[in-house]
């Protein structure tokens, strides 16, 4: 094959397994490796029909369904690029992704047919599609589409370096930046996967958590069609739809968050449950809580946990079951083919600069940091992304001079060489395992009348992990109530995904602040969150 990327996985898959059930949605429908492989391959000379070529990118929004790998591995097929965009967005943030990724083509479910009428409209897109039998305007859907093509499978000339997705993350500066990650990227973090999580082709994955998010696609539904095992998809997570799955289709796989796991553990089925077939349990964007851990080992079930990153695709690190009690509070090891280490914090850097970033035009190169010390965390390893669309500058700053990658994260590792998280952007809020970033919030709330200093602040949350707090100084003469939590949330509502709304709004006298003029945030959670 010329394919060396993604667009080559499900032709030897078909080749291999054509009639091993591939995935299973809905309530009991199924899609064999051989019948996901026609479809995809009727979907990329859709592409070609359209005039999508190598370099061009296509959109997909909706939740997990089958037609979002079709799209994923059909663009892969021709070099196309995919972008995934998160459904939980706001119509500008959604806009923006679609804008900045240059999409000549939309694809959508039907759950979001007005808004991509909108937005298709306000971008002049060429081409939207909806999936299914019709589209919402009257023009077949795309099960209609693939049903006239005749297309079978392309094998165009795509390498291991080319681009094939761009994933969307919130950037400390306001505006989302696109991640590029190539077929190279994405494979190797499948094959860490493999490697550290011991997958197997009898596994059976229940996908609770959305593609669209990096950890969902590198490290769970990629991971399992290379090995080719089963994935049972659903659209949105409901706990107890979630535990009837396990039992009716003996899943031996599940990934999420805290969230997820405390919200099965806290279902009234859960005791009653047969999840005797779970095996693999895997677990991110933050430390499982101690509840969690005791409540799942009392059922025999204990966690791989880890820390990464929309740029390193997303894996950096694992952490074994057998380990979870003896390295508690560890995000693991590198995986396989990865390496991490800890970049001493340069002098004369306060705890309110970035970490191993020096004043001036030119980077300060930094010692690596000895073992126990907290520093930068930073990365190497062929999943780590090519850098951020169109931005030359960031992409050069997220890397040191001898081409590791600035996680701006702070953490340590142990005399194992386990790592620790010290601290994250000490901004950045996880809710939920959402990443939020409080610049983007700040910039609408300095928007709002009255406002005359803004900061947002993760509080802790027991259900969420961390939600977004607004600390606000005003004018004078401003009336209090126009800026209440209450308040504040309307203004912003449709502006801002849900999740990232302020679920406290505080009115204070002044906001701390470095001689810089940098608020001093560290002072406010202590000051506001305990």
């Amino acid at each position: 094959m010329q394919n060396h990327g993604l667009g080559s996985w499900l032709a030897t898959r078909r080749q291999k397994n054509p009639d091993k059930t591939a995935l299973i949605f809905g309530d009991e429908q199924r899609m064999s490796y051989g019948e996901l492989a026609d479809r995809t391959d009727a979907l990329s000379g859709l592409l070609w029909q359209r005039g999508l070529r190598r370099g061009d990118s296509v959109a997909f929004l909706g939740e997990n369904c089958p037609e979002f790998l079709m799209t994923l591995f059909g663009c892969a097929q021709l070099g196309v690029i995919f972008v995934p965009v998160n459904t939980r967005l706001a119509p500008p943030e959604i806009a923006h992704v679609l804008s900045d990724s240059d999409a000549r083509m939309l694809i959508h479910g039907p759950e979001f047919a007005e808004l991509a009428t909108t937005v298709a409209a306000q971008l002049q897109l060429p081409h939207r599609i909806q999936t299914g039998e019709e589209g919402a305007d009257g023009r077949p859907g795309l099960d209609a589409l693939l049903a006239e093509g005749t297309r079978g499978h392309v094998d165009s000339a795509v390498g291991l370096d080319d681009p094939a997705a761009i994933l969307y993350t919130s950037g400390t500066t306001g505006r989302a930046k696109g991640a590029v990650l190539s077929h190279g990227n994405l494979s190797w973090v499948s094959i860490n996967a493999l490697v550290d999580y011991d997958l197997a082709s009898t596994d059976v994955a229940l996908m609770i958590s959305p593609m669209f998010h990096a950890a969902a696609l590198g490290m769970g539904a990629l991971p399992v069609i290379l090995k080719g095992g089963t994935m049972v998809l659903e659209q949105r997570f409901d706990a107890g739809r979630a535990l009837a799955l396990i039992e009716r289709h003996r899943v031996t796989q599940l990934s999420g968050v805290p969230t997820t796991y405390q919200l099965l553990a806290d279902h009234p089925k859960w005791a009653e449950t047969d999840i005797s077939s779970l095996a693999k349990l895997t677990c991110g964007g933050s430390a499982v809580p101690t509840r969690i851990l005791e409540a799942y080992e009392a059922r025999g079930l204990s966690f791989s946990q880890g820390y990464g990153m929309t740029e390193t695709s997303p894996g950096a690190t694992s952490l074994a079951p057998e380990m979870t009690r003896r390295k508690q509070g560890s995000v693991g090891l590198p995986h396989f083919f990865t390496e991490v280490r800890i970049a001493a914090i340069a002098a004369g850097e306060s705890e309110d600069d970035s970490p191993g970033e020096a004043s001036g035009e030119n980077p300060v190169p930094v010692a690596v940091a000895p073992r126990g010390t907290i520093g930068e965390i930073q990365v190497r390893g062929p999943n780590v992304f090519l850098g951020y669309r169109g931005l030359p500058e960031a992409t050069a700053a997220a890397f040191t001079p001898d081409g590791w990658f600035r996680s701006g994260d702070l953490g340590y590792l142990d005399e194992d060489g386990y790592l620790f998280i010290a601290d994250r952007l000490k901004d950045m809020i996880i809710s939920g395992g959402e990443n939020i970033y409080p610049a983007e919030i700040e910039d609408l709330l300095y928007g709002l009348d009255g406002v005359s200093g803004a900061a947002v602040i993760g509080a802790p949350d027991e259900q969420w992990g961390e939600v977004p707090w607004a600390i606000l100084t005003v004018q004078e003469g401003t009336d209090p109530e126009h800026l209440s939590t209450e308040a504040v949330r309307a203004a912003l509502d449709g502006k801002l995904a849900r999740y990232k709304l302020p679920k406290r709004v505080i009115v204070t006298d002044d906001l701390p602040r470095t001689a810089s003029g940098k608020v001093r945030k560290a002072e406010l959670r202590a000051r506001y969150t305990g």
